[in-house]
């Protein structure tokens, strides 16, 4: 009732009768509906409640003829026709049926599609077994539709399955290079949501490719799949692109091409990895003509004396050598009050907040990023771009949110999520953005992104959280 948003009266299947027909099975499609005839001579049917499972099969291999009618008394009731064969397979599953059918010599019809589709889910996995799991029982046990191509051929989906996901059914080419389709004549996106008896025209563009965004759309674990392989080797293809420009470049300015200087390029550029660089690169996101602007840097700064930066090995002796910065270059950055005056943001590869010590480093082309002095890039940013630093501190800020993020070990039990999630939301008011949990062997980790004002309040949550039954350790991570 709550599924379908009906109420008791509407609940038709409260009472039903089930016919079983002896059948040879070339007369059962026949003999099915000369029953269903006969019962809709004497009752009357509800046309909105009719179920054709025999001429097209669920994908498990269940086949049954099922209506709704109106008794003599007014009461609907529910009426199941099938032969004993598939009443057999309703009840006990297609392998316990598998030697009648081979009797038979039937076909092995709806139970090979099923074992193909296992098949393929099974070799096109690449992600996580818990993934695996939630894609094999989305698509193998839940509600279907069926669809059909411009040339009558039938297609079953899973419920809520798109346009895409049937450009995928097509073939892994068609998918990929499809950019909306022609549903009963009409023309729809790819995110269109495909109904029973739905006729698919897909329509395909060379210029097309896979986005990160095609993974909400699709629904098929077949679609998932082909859509993460695409966009692994559109990615490899940017980069291999973006190296042979890095290359190319050099050559023009003159450099060698070394470990070294790319190195140098993606501290330069602050990217992750060299690899993420080169992406860029490829893309375009970091134009190929802005790595002219390293060769000044780097001849810039030939020219002058090493700061004292540059000697920092470590955390504590940068901070120390960072509060010993002074004059007019190193003037003091406070965040909070020159947030509308100064052009300055906070760097994700560390997420600062209020109370965490600071600095400011001079970027390219997003002005001054704000960084942790415990951020696992400072030091080395910082050895090839110490003239680059600026000193920054906080002020009072207290109504703005900073995020942060939680590591979480201990023993797994019923009810510590909930327990969790009250310390954080209920008693000291913090948003979550996000929170992930695995369970191994009794062992609980999770993972938890919220919002906090400063490192005290983040302190506070932290000790709170930690007095939580069942709880070994909490840190922080970036």
């Amino acid at each position: 009732m709550k599924k379908q948003n009906i109420p008791f009266e509407e609940v038709f299947d409260l009472f039903a009768i089930r016919i079983i027909l002896n059948s040879a099975p070339e007369n059962e499609k026949a003999d099915c509906w000369r029953a269903y005839s006969i019962v809709t001579d004497f009752y009357r049917p509800n046309p909105g409640r009719l179920r054709d499972w025999i001429s097209n099969p669920r994908a498990n291999g269940y086949e049954s003829l099922h209506t709704t009618v109106m008794s003599t008394t007014g009461q609907w009731v529910e009426v199941q026709i099938r032969t004993q064969r598939m009443d057999e397979i309703a009840e006990r599953g297609y392998a316990a049926h598998w030697k009648y059918k081979e009797q038979n010599n039937r076909k092995g019809g709806g139970l090979d599609e099923w074992i193909t589709q296992v098949r393929s889910m099974l070799e096109s996995n690449d992600g996580s077994a818990i993934e695996f799991m939630d894609d094999f029982r989305g698509n193998l046990f839940h509600d279907e539709v069926f669809v059909f191509t411009p040339k009558g051929d039938l297609k079953v989906l899973p419920f809520e399955a798109t346009a895409l996901d049937f450009a995928f059914e097509i073939h892994s080419e068609v998918g990929v290079k499809c950019i909306g389709a022609k549903v009963n004549q009409k023309l729809v996106p790819i995110s269109h949501k495909l109904k029973n008896g739905d006729q698919v025209e897909i329509l395909t563009s060379n210029k097309q490719k896979p986005t990160e965004d095609w993974l909400s759309i699709v629904v098929t674990s077949r679609a998932k799949a082909k859509i993460k392989d695409a966009l692994r080797e559109d990615k490899k293809s940017a980069i291999l692109d973006g190296k042979e420009i890095v290359q190319r470049k050099l050559k023009q300015m003159k450099m060698e091409f070394t470990s070294e200087v790319v190195e140098q390029l993606r501290a330069f550029f602050e990217t992750k990895t060299a690899a993420d660089f080169y992406y860029k690169v490829g893309r375009g996101t970091i134009d190929a003509t802005t790595i002219k602007s390293f060769k000044e840097f780097k001849e810039e700064r030939k020219q002058k004396v090493k700061p004292a930066l540059e000697h920092a090995r470590d955390e504590s002796s940068f901070t120390k050598e960072l509060k010993n910065l002074k004059g007019p270059e190193h003037d003091q950055l406070l965040l909070g009050e020159d947030m509308d005056v100064v052009d300055y943001v906070l760097a994700k590869c560390c997420n600062p907040i209020p109370g965490d010590d600071v600095f400011g480093f001079v970027t390219v082309n997003e002005g001054i990023k704000i960084h942790r002095t415990s951020c696992p890039n400072a030091l080395e940013l910082l050895s090839n771009h110490g003239n680059r630093v600026i000193k920054a501190k906080w002020t009072s800020q207290q109504e703005i949110a900073f995020l942060a993020g939680l590591k979480i070990l201990g023993t797994d039990r019923v009810g510590l999520i909930n327990d969790l999630t009250k310390v954080i939301s209920n008693e000291l008011k913090v948003n979550m953005r996000s929170i992930t949990v695995d369970s191994d062997s009794g062992l609980f980790e999770g993972t938890i992104k919220l919002y906090v004002n400063s490192t005290t309040h983040l302190d506070n949550l932290m000790a709170n959280l930690s007095k939580v039954e069942g709880i070994i350790k909490i840190t922080r991570f970036d």
